[in-house]
């Protein structure tokens, strides 16, 4: 197999991880919850298997443009904003603070899932913007 393709293996095993850990720590906030905090039971693997998911997903992400020469669709740029929509969806969801509403989390894991939902759509129809 060449580099790209084994690359491209590892990217996408990193997502149906990162994919696999939202939905866990999507449980928390509706399954043992504790005032506004989301369930500790299992808070820091959790967190540690998705910090690793998102950092592989980035590092192989940045290594695949490396590999293309930075040759991408224009549907690349909206993934982009999406993965930080996703990101700063997920902090505020999960945030250590006491001030943060129950309600104000889980509409953060709403946003995060549609943004999810929304990157996966864009990688498998690839939209053709003419």
């Amino acid at each position: 197999m060449d580099a790209h393709l084994i690359t491209k293996i590892i990217h996408m095993t990193a997502v149906a991880l990162s994919l696999l850990v939202f939905v866990f720590r999507a449980a928390t906030l509706f399954v043992g919850v504790k005032g506004q905090q989301p369930n500790p039971v299992a808070r820091v693997p959790l967190i540690a298997t998705q910090h690793l998911s998102f950092s592989v997903v980035i590092v192989t992400g940045v290594i695949l443009l490396f590999m293309k020469d930075f040759q991408v669709q224009p549907w690349f740029y909206a993934k982009i904003i999406l993965f930080v929509v996703l990101l700063s969806s997920l902090h505020k969801a999960f945030k250590k603070d006491q001030d943060i509403l129950l309600v104000q989390r889980r509409a953060g894991l709403i946003i995060g899932a549609v943004a999810f939902a929304a990157i996966i759509s864009l990688v498998m129809i690839k939209p053709v913007f003419a």
